[in-house]
């Protein structure tokens, strides 16, 4: 895998006025999983947005290798996948047919695919599924399907809305840390966004607390490691100050 290194350079989006994101920098080096964490409309769905291509940021840049990332660069489109946590999928496809859809999107060749593919669907519970039309399945199943498509492309930057917030079943959030781990290990980067505190702080290697905006702390994996479980300086704290600021 040809690892990415992701720049973002005073990254803005304005909806109306407010900015959802004000002037975001930050370099990430291949083959580490990001949470991002913060208060509802902090802007880490945004970021995930601009990230992927979905909307176009107001101001600033984001940077994949040193190319400058617009919409309009299928290129580098193809080398990420967005999995928001309500995803997308024609009703009347089966979970196959979405993955062999996918697959020609990113131009793979589904025949490699089918392998791990039916690994995949079998470590999910969705084998029996595979040809029902996804309008039959429930909300943890549908996400399985979008989890299965990702994780069969192996795209080199993987950008996951509320991955643990999607109705996953415990077997489903077990095999996406797992999926997570291997992805990152070989290369890839993983960024997700969560509220779940205790997930973001085991589940990272870098964590950035974005809060009206901005990146307000970036916490390597020592950092977090360092940090007590409780007092005043414990994560839980230092995340209840930026709730106390916001409400004031």
């Amino acid at each position: 895998m040809h690892a990415v290194k992701l720049e973002l350079s005073r990254l803005t989006k304005k909806y109306q006025g407010t900015r959802a994101l004000d002037e975001v920098s930050l370099v990430l080096e291949p083959g580490q999983i990001v949470a991002l964490i913060g208060l509802n409309g902090a802007g880490k769905t945004t970021l995930l947005r601009c990230l992927s291509g979905i909307v176009a940021p107001t101001g600033g840049q984001i940077l994949y290798d040193g190319a400058v990332f617009r919409r309009s660069r299928l290129d580098l489109r193809k080398r990420l996948m967005f999995l928001p946590d309500f995803p997308a999928i024609y009703a009347d496809m089966t979970p196959l047919q979405h993955v062999a859809l996918m697959a020609r999107l990113y131009e793979r060749d589904p025949a490699t695919l089918e392998e791990p593919l039916l690994r995949v669907l079998g470590e999910l519970d969705m084998l029996p599924l595979a040809e029902v039309p996804v309008a039959r399945l429930s909300r943890g199943q549908l996400y399985k399907v979008a989890l299965a498509a990702l994780v069969v492309i192996n795209p080199e930057l993987w950008l996951l809305d509320e991955p643990f917030a999607s109705g996953l079943d415990p077997q489903g959030l077990a095999m996406i840390k797992a999926y997570s781990r291997a992805a990152a290990k070989a290369g890839a980067t993983v960024i997700y966004t969560t509220q779940i505190l205790e997930i973001a702080e085991r589940f990272a290697d870098q964590l950035c607390v974005i809060d009206r905006g901005q990146f307000r702390q970036i916490y390597s994996r020592a950092d977090l490691l360092a940090m007590p479980p409780e007092g005043p300086d414990s994560l839980e704290a230092r995340l209840r100050q930026f709730r106390e600021v916001a409400s004031s």
